[in-house]
Formats: structure tokens, C-alpha cells, sequence
């Protein structure tokens, strides 16, 4: 009887003291699902990505005289970090994200290629440009769709740019420097998705205007005047990490991409086009066909767990034109040759290698580029020209597609997707008919796009 009564007193004990520590801990809740991913607050990220200058130039000596006018393209990879800070609301578009954000970014953006005049060791003028580094604080507003934010962007952009023009002249160079910080705007879009958690993902187009210079100065005893316009072309992708707030969300069901899909898209595109003339001193410079594209697409994908492999293939009709480029005097009657450099139409057949988290698909993609290279030209020297070619050749590129509902228009099996491509469609030669000078031009171009696909095995059914 002691032995059951002492039991029993201590199990009262352990149990009264197990209740005061449990009343001594706070209660924490487990979190809360939500139907939609929460993207008000902080974060803070990094990004990396490659950049594309189209800065028109003119260099001027009214006492030869002389007027040129050119593109110069620094190129080359940035990277840096981002912080901002989201809100977001309904609206009767759905839910809607309002946020604030700046970046700063280091850039080895660069290009010392043209070199006009008479490009020799006796003569010459040599131009190099650089972006060293760059930042912007912009605005966003963007539709959310379950997991994934789809936004625009805009704002103050800032950065800091050097020129160099080095003037030879019977042999003996002389050089000036140009440089300083310069602001302007900047505009562009994006897309980002949940990857689990408080992090995020996303790949943006942003177009940076750092507005014009116009420098005099005195070089090898002229009197000269350079003009530049500084526009890039910055294309990245990033990674941010959300600073509290609820990562939990109701989980999309898991995309089956198996099967077969068709589409259509739209975008921009820039050529950096290495181009040089074998004639009168072999003047070196860039033609920098610029504008818009649209197209369609087709593919089938294959899933294995989380891993997609694909097929596609798309045909894009383009605006891209550069009619502005004129060197070797462009006063008449002096001798010149002003181009007219197009783009009009290209396609690819690509491969695709990608991995889905939830209902997102990130991807990278390449295979076969072909297109349409069409160029006019006008010289005081030569009958005017005229070439067109069929080129063919490469590209590689990435992406990330999601489910798309807009307005409930589009059903579960309709996604968008972003896109960038490097487009290489080898080179181009030209005889001109008259003197036998010689067009070499490479057809390098930048394509960023978004784009709408119809997949005929419904592989999202949206829950959101």
C-alpha cells in the first residue's frame, strides 16, 4: 500500500511539474498557408549577368574636314547585389506587388575595336569605351500568379563611363581620355519565382540610358568634338533571400511538362556585328541592327522526376536595323559609305535542359541558328550595293517558364515563359562591284523575349 501510495505522489509531482513547464513556454503556432505566395517585405540578393552598350558616336574636325558616325558596343559580364522591399495588395487584375529596390553593380563592359581613318601604324584613330560600373533605384509593379511575380521596372540609373580616342599621324600617336560619372533612367521587365523557402529567383531585361556627352578638345593640332550617346543593354539573372515574413504557401500541384506544346512570343533584339573593310586604310567598326521581334514555337518536353528535356524550334520575323553607321567622311562631296544593316527574319532549333520546383521550370537551352543577313550600302567611291545572305550557324540561351492565368482567360494549359538567347550566325563577305573592296561583317545577336505556350497535356492545373 506505501509502495502504490508513493507511485502515486510521484507521478503527481512529475505531472504538476511537467504542466508549470509547459505553462512557463510560450505557445507558437505552426505557420500559416497561404493560397498565394506573400511577397511583402524585405530582402535582399545578388545577381550576375552580361551587358550590351549601343552608344552612337560622332567624331568631328570641322578644319579637315571630317564627320563619322559610328556605333561603339561595350560588352562584357557585371555582377552585384540588390535590396528591396515589397508590397503587396489585391487589385481586380488579382494579387498585386508594389516594391522599391536598388542594385550597384561592377562591369568589365569594353570594346576597343573600331579604329577608322586609315588604320595603319602611319595613320589612324583608335576608340575605346568602357562601363567600369553602374546602379539604379527603380520602382516595381508586378502581377502575382501562385509562386511567380511578373513585373516591369523603372527608375534612376547611374554609372561610370571613360572613352579614349588615340589619333596616329605620321607615325606618331597622341591620345586623349574622357571620363566621369553619368545619369540618366532606366526601364525594363523581369520574372520571379519561389524556389522554397524565403528564396527567390529571377531573370531580367533592364535598357540603361546614361544620357549624351558632347567633348571639344585640341588632338595633333585640330580642333575635334566627339558626341556619344551611352545606352546598355543588361541582361541577368539573381538570387534573393526574403528577410521574415510567411515562406509557407499552399503547394501548386506538380507540373507534368511531358508533351507537346506551340506558342507565340515577342521582344527585342541587338546585333554587335565585328565588321571591317578592306579598302583605303581598312577601317574596323561595329554595324548594330537594333529593334523588335515576334515569332512562334513549337516543342515537345520529356519529364524524369524534377528534370525536363526538350525539343524546340521557333521562326521570328525582326525589325532590327542599323541605317545610321557612316564612315570615312560623311561630308560630301568627300569620299564616304553610309550602311543600311538589317535583320529581318531568323530561326532556331534548340535543345532544352531544365528543372522544375513546383510548378516552375528553369531551363537552359541551345542548339542550330539560321537567319536572313541583308545589307545596303552608298559610297561616293562605289555604284551603291546591295547584298543578301542566308547564314546559319549557333545559339545558347535561358529561361524560365511558369503557369499563366490572366483575368481567368487562360486555363491550366497555358504558361509564359522569359528568355534570353545569344544568337551566332557566323561571318558575312562582300565584294563590292567597282573597286573590289571587301565587306566582313560577324553576325553576333542579343535576343531577350517572353512568350506564351498551349501545352495539349494540360501539365499545370492551377490551385491557386
Amino acid at each position: 500500500m506505501k509502495r502504490i501510495l508513493l507511485g502515486i505522489l510521484l507521478a503527481s509531482t512529475a505531472m504538476s511539474a511537467q504542466a508549470a513547464d509547459l505553462a512557463a513556454r510560450p505557445y507558437t503556432k505552426a505557420p500559416v498557408m497561404a493560397t498565394v505566395y506573400d511577397w511583402t517585405g524585405f530582402y535582399i540578393g545578388a545577381n550576375a549577368g552580361l551587358g550590351l552598350g549601343r552608344d552612337r558616336t560622332n567624331l568631328n574636325i570641322p578644319a579637315v574636314p571630317i564627320s563619322d558616325t559610328f556605333y561603339q558596343q561595350p560588352q562584357g559580364g557585371l555582377g552585384g547585389a540588390q535590396i528591396g522591399y515589397n508590397w503587396q495588395t489585391n487589385s481586380f487584375l488579382g494579387p498585386m506587388v508594389l516594391g522599391l529596390e536598388t542594385d550597384i553593380q561592377g562591369a568589365d563592359l569594353s570594346d576597343n575595336y573600331t579604329c577608322l581613318f586609315s588604320c595603319t601604324a602611319v595613320s589612324s584613330a583608335r576608340f575605346d569605351q568602357k562601363l567600369d560600373w553602374f546602379g539604379t533605384a527603380r520602382g516595381r509593379i508586378g502581377l502575382v500568379t501562385g509562386p511567380v511575380l511578373s513585373y516591369v521596372t523603372a527608375g534612376f540609373a547611374y554609372g561610370g563611363v571613360r572613352s579614349t580616342l588615340t589619333e596616329t599621324v605620321g607615325g606618331v600617336p597622341a591620345a586623349i581620355s574622357l571620363s566621369g560619372t553619368r545619369t540618366g533612367w532606366t526601364w525594363g521587365s523581369g520574372v520571379e519565382a519561389a524556389l522554397g523557402g524565403n528564396w527567390t529567383g529571377k531573370i531580367e531585361y533592364l535598357y540603361v540610358d546614361l544620357g549624351s556627352t558632347s567633348n571639344a578638345f585640341a588632338l595633333q593640332g585640330a580642333t575635334q568634338t566627339l558626341s556619344t550617346t551611352i545606352h546598355e543593354n543588361i541582361f541577368r539573372a539573381g538570387l534573393n533571400y526574403r528577410i521574415g515574413g510567411n515562406g509557407a504557401y499552399s503547394p501548386v500541384a506538380a507540373a507534368n511538362w511531358t508533351g507537346f506544346y506551340l506558342g507565340g512570343n515577342v521582344g527585342s533584339g541587338t546585333g554587335r556585328d565585328r565588321s571591317s573593310l578592306l579598302a583605303a586604310g581598312n577601317p574596323q567598326f561595329n554595324l548594330s541592327p537594333d529593334g523588335y521581334l515576334g515569332g512562334v514555337q513549337g516543342g515537345y518536353n520529356w519529364q524524369t522526376a524534377n528534370w525536363v528535356y526538350g525539343v524546340e524550334a521557333d521562326i521570328q520575323a525582326s525589325s532590327q536595323r542599323d541605317n545610321r553607321t557612316c564612315i570615312r567622311n560623311c561630308i560630301l562631296p568627300a569620299p564616304f559609305i553610309s550602311f543600311d544593316s538589317t535583320l529581318p527574319w531568323f530561326g532556331t532549333v534548340r535543345g532544352r535542359l531544365g528543372y522544375t520546383i513546383g510548378s516552375t521550370l528553369l531551363y537552359a537551352t541551345g542548339g542550330y541558328a539560321y537567319g536572313g543577313v541583308n545589307t545596303k550600302t552608298v559610297s561616293s567611291a562605289d555604284p551603291n550595293q546591295s547584298f543578301s545572305q542566308t547564314k546559319s550557324g549557333w545559339t545558347a540561351g535561358a529561361g524560365l517558364e511558369t503557369p499563366f492565368t490572366f483575368l481567368g482567360l487562360f486555363g491550366p494549359n497555358w504558361t509564359s515563359k522569359t528568355e534570353y538567347l545569344y544568337v551566332d550566325l557566323g561571318s558575312t563577305t562582300n565584294t563590292f562591284v567597282g573597286t573590289g573592296a571587301v565587306l566582313t561583317s560577324q553576325i553576333h545577336e542579343h535576343i531577350f523575349r517572353t512568350g506564351l505556350n498551349y501545352h495539349f497535356n494540360t501539365p499545370v492545373v492551377a490551385r491557386y
